[in-house]
Formats: structure tokens, sequence, C-alpha cells
């Protein structure tokens, strides 16, 4: 595991002990070092330190960590002669055109005018799929290119999932956008996890989309398991989408997991067949909220800033109101 204590990473871990594979991790140790004391544990940097590497042999690789070109080509050259298999965890950030449902792994991908550049925040998107082809260009055959849409669950930093979790156990009037049908598209960390180690059991290659089936989830479905795992007492107003873009609401950020129709639609619609042939599948949304809110009330505050904030979301609930009661 290049990584494996964060989030995702935690999960790969797990889900390769619990199938009985023996799991060695390389990591500068900075975050969560003392996490897993009965594994070892390689440290180093990927960045110019990889020395801990050589000698080894592993069955396969799995590279939750890899944002910039130039480095993850290290790590495969550096593993190319001593690991089975590289399997790279990408994004669907890869992707150049969201205006389309059904995007499949044949869709274009985004380039950038220039390959040097290392903004993982500003090209984030282009960085992961030149990622991906350093990978391809080193393991061919041997690759595993995984590209997640929203992965959620417990251990996740960003609150994007998190904030209906915590919101619905605020109680109170939630606002949620309208309509309540509109599509979500994610995958809880823990079967994206057991999936991407029996991908490497069953030697597969290629690329493949890894997210929740397009239409099997709405707003409304994920709000309300929100709600019925809280037992508090709320009630949602759906707030038209026009409103809430006329008043400067942000997508995805403000309103976590909301996309308006238009030119991002195809981002919560990916085409995961070839996911789910090869096996993949989604628990039900309910496990997911339950397993989320159980870890978050063990933090003191949620985690990550997405999300409204109180007052925020009040004002909001009182303008609407104003003009639509």
């Amino acid at each position: 595991m290049l990584g494996g204590t964060e989030f995702l990473g935690r999960h790969l871990v797990d889900a390769a002990l619990e199938r009985g594979h023996d799991v060695v991790l390389f990591n500068r140790g900075r975050t969560n070092p003392d996490l897993y004391p009965q594994l070892e544990l390689l440290r180093g940097d990927r960045d110019g330190e990889l020395a801990a590497l050589e000698r080894r042999r592993f069955d396969a690789v799995i590279d939750t960590s890899g944002y910039v070109p130039r480095v993850v080509g290290d790590s495969a050259e550096r593993l190319a002669g001593t690991a089975g298999a590289y399997v790279f965890i990408s994004s669907i950030s890869v992707y150049a055109d969201f205006s389309v449902e059904g995007i499949d792994e044949s869709a274009p991908v985004e380039s950038l005018e220039d390959e040097s550049s290392e903004d993982a925040e500003g090209d984030y998107g282009a960085l992961k799929a030149l990622c991906e082809q350093e990978v391809l260009r080193v393991f061919g055959e041997r690759a595993v290119i995984i590209r997640p849409g929203l992965i959620v669950g417990p251990f996740d930093p960003t609150n994007r999932f998190t904030y209906w979790v915590t919101r619905a156990a605020r109680g109170g009037d939630i606002l949620a956008p309208a309509p309540r049908n509109g599509p979500v598209q994610l995958i809880d960390a823990r079967d994206l996890a057991a999936w991407t180690i029996s991908l490497i059991e069953g030697e597969a290659s290629g690329v493949y989309n890894a997210t929740g089936r397009p239409g099997q989830l709405s707003f409304a479905d994920v709000v309300g398991a929100c709600v019925a795992a809280a037992g508090t007492a709320a009630e949602v107003t759906w707030v038209d989408a026009g409103f809430l873009s006329e008043h400067g609401v942000r997508p995805w950020s403000e309103l976590p997991l909301w996309v308006p129709e238009g030119e991002w639609q195809g981002f919560v619609a990916l085409n995961v067949s070839r996911a789910t042939a090869a096996g993949l599948e989604a628990r039900p949304i309910e496990d997911t909220v339950r397993a989320t809110g159980a870890w978050v009330s063990t933090l003191e505050a949620p985690p990550g800033d997405a999300g409204l904030a109180p007052e925020r979301e009040k004002e909001l609930l009182a303008e609407w109101r104003a003009e639509h009661v």
C-alpha cells in the first residue's frame, strides 16, 4: 500500500487483512502513524525517497496517494520488476465533458497544455489522467485503473456526504435541493475497498468507473435515510435549483451531493456496467448512513467544511418561504 492510513486506504488495508492477505505499508508516517502496529511499515517519501522499496517483491501494489505524474511514474518504475500488478486509484474527475450522461471508460479525458504542471488542486483531473498514463506505460496489462465517483462512509475527511448525516442529527428544518428525485451517485468506501481486493485476486486489468449504479439513489433516498437514522424531529424543505442559484448557493460544496441539471449532469450518471460486471455492488444507503453516523459521533467536530452554515441555511429558508408560502 502506497499510503494506507487515511480513508479509502484504511478500508483497503482492512479488506485485504480480512481476506487473509499480508499487507505492507509504505508512507511518510505523518497520518495516523500508529494505526497498524501489527503491519510491516516502510518509511519513505514518494517524491525522491523510495529506497525502502528496493529488493522487495509484492504480488500487487495499491496506490491511493498518487496526484503528480512524475511521482507516480517514479513509483511505478521502481516497482515494475518486483510487483505483479499496480492498482491506481484515480477519479472520475479525469473526464473532459460531464454535460452528457452515461460516460464510460472510453470517454475523452482532460489534458494539459503544460504537462509539467504539478498543481494537484487546480489541475486535479488532468493530472490524475496523466498519472494513469504513467501507470499504464510502465505496467501495461498488469495495471488496474480505478476511477471512483464520490467515496463516502467512515473516515471521510471531506464532509461531502457526512454533512447530511450530521445535519439530520441536528434536527429542525432542513434545506434540501429540489427535485426530490434528483440523482445521486456515490460508493461506500468499504464496498470499493472489498471490490478492489477482489480485482487483484482475480488478476483483473484495465480501467473501471467505480461508483453506484445510475438511478440507484435519489436525493430523497439519501436525506430520508439520514433523517430516519437520526431519529430527530426534522422536516425537509425542498428548494428549487433556480432559487438556490439566484442566491449564490454553491453546488457540491455548500450543498454537498447537489449537481444541478446542465453541464455537470453526467457527474451523477456515469456508466458503471464494466465494474458491476466485475462484481462491484453497493450496500443499502441506510447501512452507509448508520456507519457514518456512528463514526462521526466519536469526533469532536464534523470533518471538513462542506455544507451550509446554520445561519445561512436559516436565512435561505426564510427567504424561500417569504416568496413561496
